[in-house]
């Protein structure tokens, strides 16, 4: 892994926030899902800045994160998981 996978990696799932954001999408229960992306993009941008400051990911927050995230996001928003995914998949190899 290097600091520049990792910091793409998270620039890519705030990416997808923000279209996702402007798409105003609903959540699997039918309302907005602007409440939940707005604490995923703010919770995503504090821990870029850790993990760059650390070069390695907190794999506890993103494994409660990937299981809240499936909690709400609907189906034909899987995207933001494989989002997600790049994060895991840009940290070292070495983590539990």
């Amino acid at each position: 892994m290097t600091k520049p996978q990792l910091q793409l990696a998270f620039d890519l799932a705030l990416a997808r926030v923000e279209r996702l954001l402007a798409n105003d999408i609903k959540t699997v229960k039918g309302v907005s899902a602007r409440p939940q992306l707005e604490e995923l993009e703010k919770e995503l941008k504090q821990e870029r800045t850790f993990a760059l400051e650390r070069e390695t990911v907190d794999r506890v927050w993103l494994q409660r994160t990937v299981r809240w995230v499936v909690e709400w996001v609907p189906d034909k928003e899987l995207t933001l998981l494989s989002a997600l995914g790049a994060i895991v998949r840009a940290a070292p190899a070495d983590l539990p």
